[in-house]
């Protein structure tokens, strides 16, 4: 069973409805009995990073996480804010991320000259950076994005895939079995069907 963390922070209700357009068996969840049983897990997200920290630990989920994600080895799908929270920091907040990747989150920088709008939004291109079963069938691909800030990874092996908006940013990450993605596969159509297809049948 595949679990969506509820903690009041993303449109879980989307991601939900796709997951079950693809036959996944999904639900959406708060509760620590859920996720203790979950084959896999999914961390959505939309808005502030601070807020979404604040949910998170006023949810009291994280120690749990931690034991289910490093321990047990789970696999967690991270999406949009969710995949900026498995960073340190952010420059968006003060709080301390999830610190399951040696990365931080920054916002955009541009040249004076550059014309291009913050936030970054509407469908974009994802290029791989190294293989994987998650962008399998995905080679070229486009997909729907939201976001003023993105992750920077100090480790470059930790980068699935990057996508170019004024410079190259990341838009995928994977650490053995922690996963995310900058856009959003729930607003994505056919390709976001396909990668949380990928997803389901790691």
């Amino acid at each position: 069973m595949i679990v969506i963390i509820d903690y009041s922070m993303g449109n879980s209700g989307s991601i939900l409805n796709m997951l079950k357009k693809i036959g996944a068996n999904a639900i959406s969840s708060s509760k620590m009995p859920d996720i203790e049983k979950a084959d896999k897990l999914i961390l959505p997200g939309v808005g502030a990073f601070d807020n979404g920290m604040t949910n998170l630990n006023k949810s009291g989920l994280i120690p749990i996480l931690n034991e289910i994600i490093f321990n047990k080895k789970i696999p967690i799908l991270g999406i949009c804010l969710g995949m900026q929270l498995l960073a340190k920091r952010s420059e968006e907040g003060t709080l301390s991320g999830l610190g399951w990747l040696d990365a931080e989150v920054v916002r955009f920088k541009f040249d004076t000259s550059c014309n291009l709008k913050i936030p970054h939004m509407g469908w974009d291109t994802v290029e791989l950076v190294k293989e994987n079963c998650m962008f399998k069938g995905l080679e070229q691909s486009r997909f729907y994005f939201v976001h003023s800030y993105h992750v920077v990874c100090h480790n470059r092996l930790d980068i699935l895939a990057e996508t170019c908006y004024g410079y190259n940013f990341v838009s995928a990450v994977q650490k053995d079995n922690i996963i995310g993605v900058q856009f959003h596969p729930e607003k994505s159509h056919k390709f976001g069907m396909t990668l949380l297809r990928n997803f389901v049948e790691l």
